[in-house]
C-alpha cells in the first residue's frame, strides 16, 4: 500500500477511546460503510475459532463504558434467547395439540439430511 492509500485508510478507520495500551481489545469505527462490510469482517475474524471437536466456544463481549457491563449484556442475551426458545416450544406444542402439525418419527434419511445441514 503506498503512502496515499495508507493516509486514506487512516482517515477512514479510527480507534475509539477505551482501548488498552497493548491493543488487545479495540473498538474500530469505520466511516462511510454499512453492516455489509462489518459482517464480512466479523466473519473473517471469527473463522479460526477453536476446533469443532472441542466442547467450547470463545465469545468476547465488549460494551461501551456508558452502557451495561459485558457480563450483564451476556446474561441478558442468554435470557432473551431462552425466551425465544420457550416461545418456539410453546407454539410447536400448541400446533401439535391442535393437529395442525404432525410429529413424525425420525427416519435414517431425515437424520442424514439434518446432519448435512449441521455441518
Amino acid at each position: 500500500m503506498d503512502e496515499l492509500d495508507a493516509s486514506a485508510v487512516r482517515g477512514k478507520i479510527t480507534l475509539l477511546p477505551g482501548h488498552d495500551a497493548a491493543l488487545t481489545a479495540v473498538t474500530f469505527c469505520i466511516q462511510d460503510e454499512d453492516h455489509t462490510l462489518g459482517n464480512a469482517l466479523r466473519y473473517m475474524l471469527m473463522k479460526d475459532i477453536p476446533h469443532p471437536s472441542e466442547s467450547k466456544i470463545h465469545m468476547r463481549v465488549q460494551m461501551n463504558e456508558h452502557t451495561v457491563s459485558a457480563v450483564d449484556a451476556f446474561r441478558d442475551a442468554i435470557a432473551n434467547l431462552d425466551q425465544v426458545f420457550a416461545s418456539i416450544r410453546e407454539r410447536y406444542d400448541a400446533s401439535l395439540a391442535s393437529g395442525e402439525v404432525k410429529k413424525e418419527p425420525a427416519t435414517a434419511s431425515s437424520v442424514a439430511r439434518r446432519a448435512e445441514f449441521s455441518g
